[in-house]
């Protein structure tokens, strides 16, 4: 990783700290990313949207500001990576006093995430956070957007494309490189002979990681596309994969919903150890697999923050006009960061507190 990229990070994140000084501890509360859309008020607010100006006495609440922001993910619910980038969301609201609308699909639906955009567009808020995990099917309500004068910043993925459809800035890792660093640390490993679980094919990022995952180990990869709200069907689909090919001794997967029953995979055929594993993104019995010895690693994007810093980044950008861009690309890097044994033990208390 460029050194750059990573001062550039960290005056971000000097921002995010600057603008919630004397904020109130967020409620990191199971607000994760819900079909229907949930809806949070920054502060200690009752009731509808905040008025303008600066509402905040002198007790230390935080000032209330007239700003209502629109959050689409193409996540559902069923994912815990989701309820985490939620949980940040919320607690940027709460520290800006700001309205905020979290809305997703019921499934990998990019016909529907894009008419939930078209809807967040039409009801005119002062800002929309976007995923773009198809750039292709998502570009004219995105565009639309920006015609309409409204500032997006796009999350989690996009990094390839967000630029190309007028998005401000956006907020994640860059996935293929993300899944080089896998592909390298596995061959390190020694892993020769590895398969990728996919739990949704055609989201570009995912791909990304495939592909990059591909690359670094230096072999081809075969792509096991599975199903995340089944998580039978994809323990017996990974059982499946290594009966058929005795000489697999490595998988990625890429999120703690493939990783689960691909660890119950490898344990039901006592194959921990002689299959190498590792995985995308944090959930606890990850953590806890690595702290067993169970995985190898997981690469982590830092969710959370994902969720968090667009909310802060909109609300600065419409009360200065500026944003920190990042890079010379505009990608405000969150990962990926690394969780190995050395590391996973602390980890896990920020995991539990819906922080990683």
């Amino acid at each position: 990783m460029k050194r750059w990229r990573w001062l550039s990070i960290l005056a971000a994140l000097a921002l995010v700290l600057a603008a919630c000084g004397n904020g109130d501890t967020a409620d990191d509360g199971d607000t994760g990313g819900t079909d229907g859309g949930t809806t949070t008020d920054g502060g200690d607010t009752t009731g509808g949207d905040t008025t303008g100006g600066d509402t905040g006495g002198d007790d230390g609440a935080v000032s209330q500001r007239d700003f209502r922001f629109v959050v689409v993910s193409h996540g559902q619910s069923s994912d815990p990576f989701w309820s985490v980038a939620a949980n940040g969301v919320n607690a940027a609201a709460d520290d800006m006093g700001v309205t905020v609308e979290y809305q997703a699909p019921g499934t990998f639906d990019m016909v529907e995430m894009s008419q939930i955009i078209d809807a967040a567009v039409a009801s005119q808020p002062d800002g929309i956070v976007v995923t773009i995990p198809d750039a292709a099917a998502l570009a004219d309500s995105i565009q639309a957007a920006v015609a309409a004068g409204i500032p997006v910043i796009s999350m989690n993925s996009g990094s390839d494309d967000f630029a190309d459809l007028g998005v401000l800035v956006h907020v994640g890792q860059t996935e293929y490189e993300a899944g080089l660093i896998a592909g390298g640390r596995m061959a390190a490993a020694g892993v020769t002979d590895a398969i990728c679980i996919n739990q949704e094919v055609g989201n570009t990022a995912l791909d990304d990681r495939c592909q990059g995952f591909e690359d670094g180990l230096g072999e081809e990869v075969p792509v096991i596309p599975v199903d995340l709200a089944d998580p039978t069907g994809t323990q017996e689909t990974v059982a499946g994969a290594l009966q058929a090919n005795a000489g697999i001794n490595g998988i990625l997967t890429l999120g703690p919903t493939g990783a689960a029953p691909t660890l119950a995979a490898l344990r039901d055929g006592g194959q921990i150890g002689s299959v190498q594993l590792a995985t995308f993104d944090l959930g606890p019995e990850v953590l806890q697999a690595i702290v067993d010895g169970d995985m190898l690693f997981a690469i982590d994007q830092a969710q959370y923050l994902q969720g968090y810093l667009p909310i802060v980044l909109l609300t600065k950008f419409l009360e200065t006009g500026a944003l920190p861009l990042g890079s010379v690309d505009r990608v405000i890097l969150t990962g990926p960061q690394l969780v190995t044994a050395d590391t996973a033990a602390d980890v896990i208390a920020a995991s539990e507190a819906g922080l990683r």
